[in-house]
């Protein structure tokens, strides 16, 4: 790497210079899937657990019918789809054919309740829900051009004409994704085509990403790791989507018929590292994890169990992928590595002395929907504020320090939540934590510990009062040995578990009890 190469020139092969990157190779996303459709037309595309194979030229030729049905009854580009869905093999095709069709896609959860799914609806707007069962034909018409089908789209006429497939253009958005709300009210964040194909590009690069590869693809797809990266990467790249369920059998099983790629959340690797099957790891050539930070002892039990380093990475909505360990040299337990092709990161000192992650590129959107934060969201030179907050290794390696709304200020001392959960997750009575700031008339606030016990049973008991007293002492003794006092707990709570969204990230704003009390103990 020359020295005045972009810190993000050391995710590049050897040989490759950052001027030989075109991060909008394609234009749109249709336009980079037809292409790789095109140079192998006969590859596996799709696969599924039950021996199901879609092929390049299938999946274009069903995706083009999609996209002409769209059409057929009534929606023109720029119309959105709000799509609710299992991940299937009609699902993506569904999805893609919007795409095709130039239409905007509003992924959401298939396990919303009612209440909450028409709460998206209305605030969606969509000109069609794609939905799956009953619900599409449950819900109530939000106006006359709405419409309700299946994945499968049956409901829609056979035919249309007059449809331009693949015409979007980079600017066009192509996805309006609701923000997970872990700290509040959810925003809609709408994605361009030269958003999302940027940051699908940035990790082919990153990751060594080739036709060859099979992903076993077990992440949800209203979310951006397992869409605007899982999915995304797969089609660009020309490589195989194997689509499952996540358990730690269906990973080991992907793997045994040939996945070379497998992406998680910490949960999702916790659960694979309990299950007497991370040994199954070792086949892959690249195992990701993201969406929530993956603690150091995690790290450490599946390359003691498995030799597989996981290669942890740090991305949001509103930018898709931005920084990643390598995947050639060290990938450090803690961090999420370097800038990924593309993107310019700084780190912004705060009043506080902590330092906020600020960043631009292709891969971040230009505002929120109906510019709702935006003017909050951005600096005046142009670079998106994260919200997160964050340092430097002497080498360049960012660690995440937790999230500025998350920082715990107690007795004018800042404290980051991530450092005393980690404290807290070594010791072995520990299943699960969460930190959060408690207001404090003396302290302004203080540091409260919701702790899930490591007990097999833990899930069908109760926490009894005496299991509360000799953990909370226990882990109070554990924190004084390894925390200066400041940091330490003051509250403790034992529950059976933590609140989180569907890809595992603590939603905060759910812990502290509505009277700021604890009901199963304090120390």
């Amino acid at each position: 790497m020359g020295t005045t190469d972009p810190a993000w020139a050391v995710h590049l092969p050897a040989g490759t210079r950052p001027s030989d990157v075109d991060l909008s190779d394609g234009a749109s996303l249709p336009g980079a899937l037809t292409r790789a459709w095109a140079a192998d037309p006969a590859r596996t595309a799709l696969s599924t657990r039950d021996g199901k194979r879609i092929s390049a030229a299938e999946l274009e030729e069903r995706t083009g019918v999609a996209a002409l049905r769209y059409a057929a009854a009534g929606l023109v580009p720029g119309d959105r789809v709000l799509l609710s869905a299992e991940t299937s093999v009609e699902a993506v095709v569904a999805y893609v054919g919007a795409l095709r069709a130039g239409l905007t896609v509003v992924p959401a959860n298939p396990e919303y309740p009612p209440a909450e799914f028409a709460r998206l609806t209305a605030a969606a707007r969509p000109a069609v829900v794609v939905a799956d069962g009953e619900r599409a034909r449950a819900l109530p018409a939000s106006g006359p051009a709405m419409l309700a089908t299946r994945p499968s789209l049956e409901d829609l006429p056979r035919r249309g004409s007059g449809l331009v497939l693949d015409a979007a253009t980079p600017d066009d958005t192509a996805l309006i994704v609701y923000t997970s709300g872990t700290t509040g009210q959810p925003k809609g964040v709408p994605l361009s085509h030269a958003n999302l194909l940027a940051s699908a590009h940035a990790v082919r690069i990153a990751w060594r990403w080739t036709p060859a590869d099979r992903l076993a693809l077990c992440l949800p797809l209203f979310h951006m790791h397992g869409l605007g990266v899982g999915l995304h990467g797969s089609l660009i790249t020309g490589a195989e989507a194997m689509l499952a369920p996540f358990s730690p059998e269906t990973v080991a099983a992907a793997i045994d018929h040939g996945a070379s790629m497998f992406f998680g959340v910490p949960t999702m690797y916790h659960r694979i590292a309990a299950s007497g099957r991370v040994g199954s790891l070792s086949a892959l050539r690249l195992a990701v994890s993201g969406s929530a930070p993956l603690p150091a002892p995690l790290h450490a039990a599946i390359r003691e169990g498995s030799g597989q380093a996981v290669l942890e990475r740090y991305g949001m909505t509103e930018t898709v992928m931005l920084v990643s360990n390598p995947y050639e040299g060290q990938r450090r337990p803690g961090t999420v590595g370097f800038p990924l092709p593309g993107v310019e990161l700084r780190l912004a000192e705060r009043p506080d002395g902590t330092a906020e992650i600020q960043v631009r590129g292709p891969n971040v959107i230009r505002g929120y929907l109906d510019d709702q934060g935006t003017l909050e969201a951005f600096t005046s030179d142009g670079w998106f504020r994260t919200g997160d907050l964050a340092t430097f290794d002497e080498d360049g390696y960012l660690t995440i320090r937790g999230r500025a709304k998350e920082l715990i200020i107690t007795g004018g001392y800042n404290v980051h939540p991530r450092e005393v959960e980690e404290v807290l997750l070594s010791h072995p009575g520990v299943a699960e934590v969460a930190v959060v700031g408690v207001p404090s008339d003396r302290w302004g606030e203080t540091v409260a510990a919701f702790v899930v016990p490591a007990s097999p049973d833990r899930a069908a008991r109760t926490v009894e009062p005496t299991d509360t007293v000799r953990l909370t002492a226990d882990l109070d003794g554990w924190c004084a040995k390894r925390l200066v006092r400041y940091k330490r707990p003051r509250e403790w709570h034992v529950v059976r578990e933590i609140p989180r969204n569907a890809l595992g990230k603590i939603m905060r704003h759910l812990l502290v009890p509505a009277d700021g009390t604890s009901d199963t103990g304090h120390s």
